[in-house]
């Protein structure tokens, strides 16, 4: 692997959901950690900076939301960009997780699999 290479974290209690993330995301050549739940995904923070962060809303001992807020009150982890994927998909939800920075936010039962990791290519080609 070189240090070129872009590196996404994945944070999904879902295992499934996160090794075929996982998977098709290392076939387009991006180096991919992942963490269960908020808490795991912090101390991972600690030992690598990604260039974009996967996360779910809904996970065991930290939230999403809590992850977002403990990100971005770090001035080093702040500006890292952070594309939600969820099964909150009431506005409510989403207009909250805009107010942290979320770039962009999909609803699980909505999306794609090839639309997400499209869209994930062009967010880390900026």
């Amino acid at each position: 692997m070189n240090d070129n290479q872009p590196k996404i974290f994945i944070i999904e209690d879902d295992k499934f959901l996160s090794l075929v993330l996982k998977g098709r995301l290392e076939r387009e050549g991006i180096k991919v950690f992942q963490a269960f739940d908020g808490k795991e995904a912090l101390d991972l923070l600690k030992q690598e900076i990604p260039d974009l962060i996967l996360l779910d809303l809904i996970m065991p001992n930290m939230s999403g939301f809590e992850f977002l807020e403990n990100l971005r009150q770090d001035p080093q982890y702040a500006s890292i960009p952070v594309v939600v994927i969820s099964n909150l998909g009431q506005e409510t939800d989403v207009q909250k997780a805009k107010t942290f920075g979320v770039i962009e936010y999909y609803v699980k039962v909505r999306t794609s699999i090839e639309d997400l990791i499209s869209r994930i290519k062009e967010i880390i080609q900026k």
